[in-house]
């Protein structure tokens, strides 16, 4: 599972950065987790708004910091 945090390096960005590695722990599952802030890379998924949640190149969310919880129930989808 390959999960990709978009953003400029906002606190948002890096606390959804955190809230992902804590979801990806507690879920224990294998996952690579990586930070994407060059902007065409960010556009080129459609988004306008950051901070997003890209998990197997589906975006899940945009334009907030979703929690702990309901990124785990992102990795169970």
């Amino acid at each position: 599972m390959v999960i990709k945090v978009l953003g400029s390096g906002c606190s948002n960005c890096k606390k959804l950065e955190e809230n992902v590695k804590d979801a990806v722990r507690q879920s224990g599952i294998s996952a690579e987790v990586l930070k994407v802030q060059e902007i065409g890379e960010i556009m080129a998924y459609g988004v306008m708004k950051t901070p997003a949640l890209v998990i197997d190149e589906k975006v899940k969310s945009m334009g907030r910091v979703p929690g702990v919880e309901e990124i785990k129930k992102y990795l169970r989808d």
